[in-house]
């Protein structure tokens, strides 16, 4: 098959399970997770869109239909005269199929 094609793969259920880091909990996040149907998540920085994907459906039992994914640059920060940066991360927002959702306060 052809990398471009988007035929459902299959990935190993271990690689799955370190894809989701956790949910971005954030006054953004909950707006749009309200506006739009989505849900955010900090992912492994290695992380493709099918494998976010294959990891929500997975975990939570729900249908996806899309997933964007925002390389987030860590911010600078100064200690007295050092200066240092915050390494940086990837979030994903995944937007989930109509009637779906996730509660993470019951799947804890």
């Amino acid at each position: 098959m052809n990398a471009r094609t988007h035929a459902p793969t299959k990935y190993a259920q271990e690689r799955l399970m370190t894809v989701l880091l956790a949910p971005v909990v954030s006054e953004k996040a909950t707006f749009v997770g309200d506006k739009h149907d989505q849900v955010v998540f900090r992912v492994a920085q290695d992380a493709t869109k099918p494998e976010v994907k294959a990891a929500v459906e997975l975990m939570f039992k729900v249908e996806v239909d899309s997933v964007q994914i925002s390389n987030v640059r860590g911010k600078e920060k100064r200690f007295g005269r050092f200066v240092g940066r915050r390494r940086h991360w990837k979030k994903a927002y995944v937007c989930l199929k109509p009637g779906q959702e996730i509660n993470f306060a019951q799947e804890a």
